[in-house]
């Protein structure tokens, strides 16, 4: 499975980021997004996302089933943004997190274009005061450990500037 891990903190870039890394291969290229509009602040944010993109992109919403939504994607250079909102929806839903996430590695490892994966690294703040806001957080850092030890690279993003913490730039 060849994929980019893209990590970094929430306004740090790291979405800009994944779609330069795509944009490297020919379009069109699959755009995998996991938010949902709950609320009109989401909205705008999903609308921000969408208008930076051109006609070359091909959105396809996963919330949930995001191993469906990559076997979807085909040949196309995929991007999925973001594992975090994924992980969200599944912990929201009482989905069982360890078969949807054995679901994405297979995916992954079928999938013959490339994939950039985006994720929010959550554990470096402080720690949460509530069950369900720790047990998120220790989720979100394990699917990163997890992806991270089989992604052919890793970056992370502080202030817009992209570290390279394992394989090419």
């Amino acid at each position: 499975m060849t994929f980019t891990l893209v990590l970094g903190g929430a306004r740090s870039g790291k979405s800009r980021h994944a779609e330069a890394l795509i944009a490297r291969h020919p379009a069109p290229w699959a755009y995998i997004a996991t938010a949902e509009a709950w609320d009109d602040e989401m909205r705008v944010r999903i609308a921000a996302h969408q208008a930076r993109r051109g006609t070359e992109w091909h959105t396809i919403a996963a919330p949930l089933d995001l191993a469906g939504a990559l076997a979807g994607a085909g040949g196309r250079p995929a991007l999925v943004d973001c594992l975090t909102l994924w992980l969200t929806n599944l912990m929201l839903g009482d989905h069982d997190i360890e078969a949807a996430s054995t679901a994405l590695e297979a995916a992954l490892a079928a999938r013959e274009a490339p994939t950039v994966l985006v994720a929010n690294e959550v554990g470096l703040g402080i720690v949460p005061e509530n069950a369900l806001a720790r047990r998120f957080r220790d989720a979100a850092g394990v699917l990163n450990q997890r992806l991270a030890a089989r992604a052919a690279s890793v970056h992370f993003v502080a202030a817009g500037l992209p570290l390279v913490l394992k394989g090419k730039s």
